[in-house]
């Protein structure tokens, strides 16, 4: 009998990569084939992404993929542009089926047929009804596994649509947390990282008191997982990163000294305007005390520029902040209109010209921070994690805090953590080692 075949494509974070990869093993046990999205396939499954204006346009190009490889395959978008903004997707030709954040974990009973339809079939409850936690984590990349944690966020940051996409914050317990990584473990997978929507706020059930925190989770995870190598903590607010996680993770034997910590504006007049939760000072305190304990780590940043009424001396205060700090890369987002925000509604909008002018300024600046960063580390001996991909004759890997490395290839290497010799960085910004 003739297996149907699946593909599928992710938008967006490491969250829904985790729930790809769970929602993928439901198919396989249905009997389905997995294929990559650009091959031919019956259904191809986009998991979508809210939060720019850029992953709508993505949605479209992967849409004209699929027609291409298989000008009758049934398109399916499900997740979180799905969840916020259905009727608009449904407005994009070619697309089937829009499902939304709770229902695209039973998206199989959705798929009565894979008939072309003239009109997209939309399912998708109201936030109220989405209140559930859905484990999930990944494990089609043999190296490392993002593994959720929590879901939703309960901020109401002026300029953000997942808290609509997804809903109230909520966490598994610590009890499954644990036993979703053992079995991630015993699948050879050398690193999790721990992901979700807001992670510092682990613990939290709709609004109830917390009966964990994040803290206790990650002392948990110490005890109990003895055979992993590693642990990354995927972003994390600044106002929720305390002193005692940053001391722990400082002593911890699998806990890596990499943070990626979301700053959005240096300005805290724009703080303010974002309704983000903490102010420059918080930001820089924080920085300044993981520096204090681990001088080796690597910290990342998001920032966003071009937020409606951030003037020139707005802009100039993020860059010098920046500058001065130990941030060793910076995501850079132009400003995204989003409708159902409040910013969407801000007067003093940015002309995109300056959004992009800025955006380039900060991205080289991050280049050079990233340079500086790898540099600090050459001729010293730091622990590679190798992936499997072999690319122009060289195996690549990560080092514990997040050096992008290479060396010649041996098969021998993949999923394997050697202590290597950092030499110098190349042309593409990647460190070799051997």
């Amino acid at each position: 009998m003739k297996k149907n075949k699946v593909a599928f494509y992710t938008l967006g974070c490491k969250l829904n990569f985790a729930e790809t990869d769970t929602i993928i093993n439901k198919f396989l046990k249905k009997g389905y084939e997995y294929v990559k999205f650009r091959s031919f396939a019956d259904i191809y499954i986009i998991n979508t992404c809210s939060v720019t204006k850029n992953a709508d346009k993505e949605l479209k190009k992967l849409v004209r993929i699929a027609i291409k490889n298989n000008v009758n395959g049934f398109i399916v978008a499900i997740g979180c542009y799905s969840q916020v903004n259905p009727k608009e997707i449904s407005l994009i030709n070619g697309i089937d089926l829009i499902i939304g954040s709770k229902e695209k974990f039973n998206i199989i009973n959705y798929l009565k047929n894979f008939s072309k339809k003239k009109n997209a079939n939309i399912y998708s409850c109201s936030l109220k009804e989405y209140n559930m936690f859905i484990p999930s984590y990944s494990k089609l990349n043999r190296t490392r596994s993002f593994l959720k944690i929590q879901d939703g966020c309960d901020y109401k940051c002026s300029y953000c649509t997942i808290p609509k996409a997804r809903g109230l914050s909520r966490s598994d317990n610590i009890k499954n947390i644990i036993k979703y990584a053992k079995n991630i473990i015993k699948q050879g997978i050398k690193e999790i990282v721990l992901t979700g929507v807001n992670i510092g706020d682990f613990g939290k059930i709709y609004n109830k008191k917390n009966k964990s925190n994040f803290l206790e989770l990650i002392q948990a995870m110490e005890y109990y997982l003895n055979d992993i190598k590693r642990i990354r903590i995927s972003s994390i607010e600044p106002n929720l990163l305390s002193d005692d996680i940053i001391n722990f993770i400082s002593k911890s034997k699998i806990f890596v000294n990499h943070f990626h910590i979301p700053l959005q504006s240096g300005s805290d007049e724009i703080l303010n305007k974002m309704k983000r939760r903490y102010s420059k000072k918080i930001y820089l305190e924080r920085i300044k005390k993981i520096f204090n304990i681990m001088p080796s780590a690597c910290i990342g940043t998001d920032v966003i520029v071009g937020f409606p009424g951030e003037k020139e001396e707005n802009f100039l205060e993020t860059y010098s902040l920046l500058s001065e700090l130990d941030i060793s890369y910076l995501h850079v987002f132009p400003f995204s209109e989003r409708k159902n925000t409040e910013a969407f509604f801000m007067k003093d909008s940015i002309p995109q010209e300056i959004r992009y002018k800025r955006s380039k300024i900060l991205r080289k600046l991050s280049k050079k921070k990233k340079y500086n960063f790898y540099i600090k580390h050459i001729n010293k001996k730091k622990n590679v994690l190798f992936e499997n991909k072999k690319k122009s004759g060289f195996i690549y890997g990560y080092t514990d805090n997040y050096i992008r490395t290479k060396t010649n290839w041996k098969s021998e290497l993949v999923n394997k953590i050697k202590n290597v010799t950092l030499l110098n960085v190349d042309n593409c910004g990647i460190m070799i080692c051997k």
